[in-house]
C-alpha cells in the first residue's frame, strides 16, 4: 500500500492513478452483478459531501449512515470521508426488529453520540424522524434517493483534505442485540497502521480479490470487507448479508466465477454452509484460487473447520486455506492471525485442566480431551499479555485475561470518557476475553464478561432479561439469559430461564409452554435473536449472589446439571 496520512489522501490518489479499475463487483440477489469503478465511487461519493456541506454539516460531526446494503452506502460513506465529517455505520430496520425498540435504541444513540445528520432510504424516513430527539442534535436528514454524483470531484475544495492523521475518521458501533452500543472512535492513522500490518500478516498483494458478505456495521465486514480492499486498491465482490442467509452457496459461487482469493467468515458461517448448500448449486464450482478463508468475530471451533473443509474439498478447497484470526474494533480490526504460512495449530488439552484448573494441559489417561483452535501470532505491531484478577502476568497455558497494546488502539469510546478510562490499565486495553498463550500464540476460550455471541453478534444478556420481564405471569427481574454453544450450528444458542410470578395463572388448558411462547415472541419482536431454548421455573429456581442479584453463571451450570445441551469443545 501507498504511505499516505488520510482517507482523503488515499482516495484522491486511488482516483489520479487509475480511476476505471473497478473497486466493487456488488452482487444483488434477482438483479446481474454491477462492478463500480473508482470514478463511480468517488463521484457519488463528492456528490454526497456537496450535500453534507449544503446541509450545513461541518467536519467534524458524525453522520449516521441507515442505509441498506447497497452502491449508496459505499457511497455516502466516503462521501463523509470527503467533506471531513465522521461516519458511522448503522443496521436498518428489518422485518426481524420491532419499531418501538428499534425507535428507542436510535434514540438513545444520537443522545449520546450528538450526530449532526443522518443520511438514511426514503422508506425510512418517517421511522427516523419519531427516533431523532426534539431538539437535539441533528439538523438534517439526507435521503438517498435525492443525492446526485457530481462530474468531476474537486479535491481542493473538499473539507476532507483539512484533516489530520489523527483525527478520528470514522465510528464503530458494535453489533449487540438492538445492533447499537457504544461507538469505537478510529483516526486515519489508527486504520491506516492496522491495515499495514495485517496486510503484511495475510500477504495481502495486487492480485488479491476480497469476496464478502459481511454487513458494514460491524469490525470485521466494515474493515477486512470494504475499507481494506478498497484502501489498498485491489477488486471487493461484495453480496448482502440477506441474500447470502437465504442462499449461502452464492458465496461459493462468487469465489468461483470471480477467482476470490480472500474471505473473513464467523464461526457458525463454516458450520451453515457445510450444512445448508446442496450439491446442485456447487455445480461447476471451483474454490482453487481461496487462499484464506478466515475464521473470526466469535469463538473458534476445531470441529467447524473440519466440517467446512469435508464438505468443499471436492471442490477444490485446500485444507491450508483454513485460518484463523482474534479480532476486535478497538483494535480496528486484527489482533492476531494464523494459517497463513502454515497450518492452524490445534492445541489438544485436558477439558478438565482447562474447565476446573485453568490451565492448558495435556491430558492425563482417561481424561476427556478437548482441541483449541490457535488464533495465531500477535500481529507485528500488537503486543498480547495474559493476565489474573490483579492484572499480573501469567505463565504460559495459563487462563486469564487478555490484554493488549498497539499503535492502532481505538482514540476512546465516543463521547464516553468514563468507559474510555475504565478499559486502560496503565496503557494496555483490557478485553473481557479468557485466553491464555503457547509457544507465542494466543487461545480464547471464552469471554469474562457476559456478552454472548450468536452468528457472529454480541448479544447482551441483560437486553433479553428486560424483554422477557415484559412477559405478564413472568415475574419481573427474575430471568437470566445466557450462552450455550451448540456443536451442530458451530455458535452459541442463547437460552432463557425465567420463574413464574407465584400469583399468575396459566391459560385454560396450558402450562409453562404458553409463558415459554410468549416470551420468545417478546424477544423475537424486541430484538433479532431467536431463542432456542426457553425454561419457566417456578418461584425460587434461580440462583442469587450474596448482593441480591441473579448469578447469571451459577445459573447456567444449574440448567445444564438439569438439562441435556450440547456444550462443545
Amino acid at each position: 500500500m501507498t504511505p499516505v496520512t488520510t482517507f482523503f489522501s488515499r482516495l484522491q490518489h486511488l482516483y489520479e492513478t487509475d480511476p476505471e479499475r473497478t473497486a466493487i463487483i456488488w452482487m444483488h440477489a434477482r438483479e446481474p452483478e454491477h462492478p463500480m469503478t473508482r470514478r463511480d465511487l468517488i463521484r457519488q461519493a463528492a456528490g454526497y459531501a456537496a450535500a453534507l456541506a449544503a446541509a450545513g454539516v461541518r467536519p467534524g460531526e458524525v453522520v449516521i449512515l441507515i442505509l441498506q446494503h447497497s452502491e449508496s452506502l459505499a457511497a455516502a460513506f466516503f462521501g463523509a470521508v470527503l467533506h471531513g465529517a465522521i461516519p458511522s455505520i448503522m443496521p436498518f430496520l428489518t422485518e426481524k426488529l420491532a419499531p418501538d425498540s428499534y425507535r428507542r435504541s436510535l434514540k438513545s444513540l444520537f443522545e449520546v453520540t450528538h450526530p449532526a445528520a443522518v443520511v438514511t432510504y426514503p422508506e425510512f424516513a418517517a421511522e427516523l424522524q419519531d427516533a431523532i430527539p426534539a431538539g437535539g442534535s441533528v439538523r438534517s436528514v439526507l435521503l438517498s434517493s435525492e443525492v446526485a454524483p457530481v462530474p468531476e470531484p474537486d479535491f481542493p475544495a473538499l473539507r476532507g483534505s483539512e484533516r489530520l492523521p489523527g483525527d478520528v475518521v470514522l465510528l464503530q458501533h458494535s453489533s449487540g442485540t438492538t445492533g447499537l452500543q457504544k461507538g469505537v472512535a478510529l483516526s486515519h492513522e489508527a486504520v491506516f497502521r492496522q491495515l499495514a500490518s495485517y496486510g503484511k500478516a495475510i500477504r495481502l498483494a495486487p492480485d488479491d480479490v476480497v469476496v464478502s458478505w459481511l454487513p458494514l456495521y460491524h469490525d470485521m465486514g466494515l474493515i477486512a470487507g470494504f475499507l481494506m480492499p478498497l484502501l489498498s486498491g485491489i477488486p471487493l465482490v461484495l453480496m448482502s448479508p440477506f441474500d447470502w442467509v437465504r442462499a449461502p452457496y452464492k458465496l461459493m459461487q462468487a469465489v468461483s466465477q470471480h477467482r476470490g482469493t480472500l474471505t473473513w467468515l464467523p464461526n457458525f458461517a463454516f458450520n451453515f454452509c457445510a450444512q445448508k448448500i446442496r450439491d446442485r448449486n456447487l455445480e461447476g464450482v471451483d474454490l482453487a484460487s481461496w487462499r484464506a478463508v478466515i475464521n473470526c468475530s466469535e469463538p473458534m471451533h476445531y470441529q467447524s473447520h473440519r466440517l467446512f473443509y469435508e464438505r468443499f474439498r471436492a471442490h477444490g478447497l485446500r485444507e491450508s486455506a483454513l485460518a484463523t484470526s482474534y479480532a476486535m474494533a478497538e483494535n480496528v480490526f486484527a489482533v492476531t492471525q494464523g494459517g497463513i504460512d502454515r497450518a492452524v495449530t490445534v492445541d489438544t488439552i485436558s477439558q478438565r485442566g482447562l474447565l476446573i484448573d485453568r490451565v492448558a494441559r495435556a491430558a492425563a489417561d482417561g481424561e476427556e480431551t478437548m482441541r483449541m483452535l490457535s488464533c495465531g501470532a500477535p500481529l507485528p505491531n500488537v503486543e498480547v499479555r495474559v493476565v489474573d484478577d490483579a492484572r499480573g502476568d501469567l505463565p504460559e497455558r495459563h487462563l486469564g485475561e487478555v490484554m493488549l497494546r498497539s499503535d492502532c488502539m481505538l482514540t476512546g469510546y465516543y463521547r464516553r470518557d468514563d468507559l474510555t478510562e475504565k478499559a486502560f490499565h496503565n496503557g494496555w486495553y483490557l478485553t473481557g476475553d479468557l485466553g491464555y498463550m503457547a509457544d507465542g500464540e494466543v487461545y480464547i476460550t471464552g469471554r469474562k464478561k457476559d456478552l454472548i455471541i450468536v452468528g457472529g453478534k454480541n448479544v447482551y444478556p441483560q437486553d433479553l432479561e428486560s424483554l422477557a420481564s415484559e412477559v405478564p405471569g413472568i415475574h419481573p427481574g427474575r430471568v437470566v439469559a445466557f450462552g450455550v454453544y451448540n456443536e451442530e450450528m458451530g455458535t452459541e444458542e442463547v437460552v432463557i430461564v425465567a420463574e413464574k410470578d407465584a400469583e399468575a395463572e396459566y391459560p385454560a388448558g396450558a402450562g409453562p409452554e404458553a409463558l415459554s411462547n410468549e416470551i420468545r415472541a417478546r424477544v423475537t419482536r424486541g430484538s433479532d435473536i431467536a431463542l432456542r431454548q426457553v425454561a419457566v421455573v417456578e418461584r425460587g429456581w434461580l440462583l442469587k449472589t450474596s448482593s441480591g442479584k441473579i448469578a447469571r453463571s451459577a445459573n447456567r451450570d444449574k440448567f445444564l446439571a438439569g438439562k441435556a445441551v450440547t456444550a462443545g469443545g
